[in-house]
């Protein structure tokens, strides 16, 4: 069969190359190629050369193509050479937030909340064995039967899991989260992840010293929240953040990021996000950003921000404001250190100032639907009480999410709080004393929510 019979429609790319075809060419290269000669160059200078030598062969051997045509099928194969093949162009697309392969022809993207299947994939098995392979060299591991399930980072920050056989029933697994770029509350206002008023009152929780726990489900913004949040902190202040894989991007000029370390191949030298929450206590912190609690550490924290680290901040996997404080209780309850119930509970209620929780909707969109005030009830006891929620229509045939931020007055106590911070109270959000208490400003008698957790 003539080559040019060979190619084929592939409709996510816009042209005619097929996965087969691309490989020909790639062998072809590899033939031609001096792997010394090509050792020796930089990154750049390998890409212009293997695009060079590939022009020439398509133009020798090949069929006649299009300009685009061929200009794609030179990128493709030198991205099959030299990169990541099938996810190169994925990692270029800056609206692609996860790139999920299920096999070698089940390839799927997130795009601005929305999960696509490309009609796209790898050309075998082994061609996806080989894409994972480079991957996991990158950071120095290895993935096999004996070690069938790793997590690693890519030098420009994508966050990696590969599962495989006997455990992964599918062939071989892949998932990359992308590195979030970093948003301003402005910009996250102009996307409705908030309203104004809201991004106001976070703003003088952050510069008033409150602790805050940012809480969400898989994929609502957590990071990005914080990311967000984290521009209010001044930038006369030492700033220690610890995450399992470094994402935020703090623009304060005294930073010090701490990243966990996996176990390496024999499964030694792990270092915890706890061991780092532990060591940051010992670095002069003026705030510690943990980028998301999940064990034992969950006790460290709450104790370090019970012990002069106000203004800290912290992530955790939650589905609603009352989860937050249940899921604490069960992550500080982890830890060696074994304290009775209503201990766990009066750290949580003397470290944690106030929750905020993120949700996804159907549509993609990503937002703030809930602010909540801890208050300590006395006993040992606490209660959530909302400083803003976000109401919700239902949601008709186009699956979009519409709704309204409402806000509810503060309470005297936290209102007087900012003050002695030198914060101002954003109107929506003025206790209900300041406003001549009317019936519809939500007074605290009653109006305003406030659930009891026990």
């Amino acid at each position: 069969m003539a080559l040019k019979d060979r190619l084929e429609d592939d409709r996510s790319a816009g042209d005619r190359t097929s996965r087969h075809t691309v490989g020909h060419w790639r062998q072809r290269l590899l033939e031609e190629i001096n792997l010394d000669e090509l050792a020796r160059l930089s990154m750049a200078q390998r890409r212009a050369r293997l695009e060079k030598v590939t022009g020439l062969l398509v133009s020798r051997e090949g069929p006649v193509l299009a300009v685009d045509e061929r200009a794609n099928l030179i990128r493709r194969v030198v991205d099959e050479a030299l990169g990541l093949g099938v996810l190169e162009p994925l990692l270029a697309d800056p609206n692609v937030t996860e790139i999920m392969v299920n096999g070698p022809d089940a390839v799927f993207v997130e795009r601005f909340g929305i999960v696509h299947r490309l009609d796209s994939g790898f050309a075998s098995e082994d061609q996806l064995y080989q894409t994972i392979d480079r991957i996991v060299a990158q950071v120095n591991r290895r993935v096999d039967e004996s070690s069938p399930m790793v997590d690693a980072r890519l030098p420009t920050g994508e966050r990696v899991n590969v599962i495989i056989p006997p455990l992964s029933l599918a062939g071989p697994v892949l998932t990359i989260r992308r590195f979030p770029r970093a948003y301003t509350v402005e910009e996250l206002v102009e996307m409705k992840s908030l309203d104004a008023a809201t991004g106001m009152l976070l703003a003088a929780f952050v510069r008033a010293r409150l602790n805050l726990v940012i809480s969400g489900g898989t994929g609502t913004g957590k990071t990005t929240m914080l990311n967000a949040l984290s521009a209010f902190v001044p930038g006369t202040e030492r700033i220690i953040t610890i995450e399992d894989s470094a994402e935020l991007q703090l623009r304060q000029e005294h930073v010090v990021p701490l990243e966990a370390r996996p176990p390496n191949i024999e499964g030694m030298g792990s270092i915890t996000i706890r061991d780092l929450v532990r060591n940051a206590l010992r670095m002069r912190p003026d705030r510690i950003i943990v980028g998301e609690v999940r064990g034992g550490e969950t006790l460290d924290m709450l104790q370090a921000m019970n012990t002069g680290h106000d203004g800290s901040l912290v992530t955790v996997h939650a589905n609603s404001t009352e989860d937050t404080v249940h899921r604490l209780r069960t992550l500080a309850s982890m830890s060696d250190v074994k304290l009775p119930y209503e201990a766990i509970n009066a750290q949580i209620s003397s470290a944690i100032d106030a929750v905020v929780q993120l949700s996804r909707g159907p549509d993609g969109s990503r937002r703030i639907v809930e602010v909540a005030v801890v208050e300590n009830e006395g006993d040992g006891e606490l209660a959530l009480r909302q400083a803003m929620r976000f109401e919700t229509e239902p949601v008709g045939a186009d699956r979009v999410v519409r709704g309204v931020f409402t806000p509810r007055p503060l309470s005297d106590r936290l209102a007087r709080r900012l003050f002695y911070a030198g914060e101002a109270v954003p109107p929506a959000f003025a206790p209900a004393g300041s406003r001549g208490r009317r019936a519809d400003a939500g007074a605290d008698d009653g109006t305003t929510e406030r659930k009891s957790l026990r």
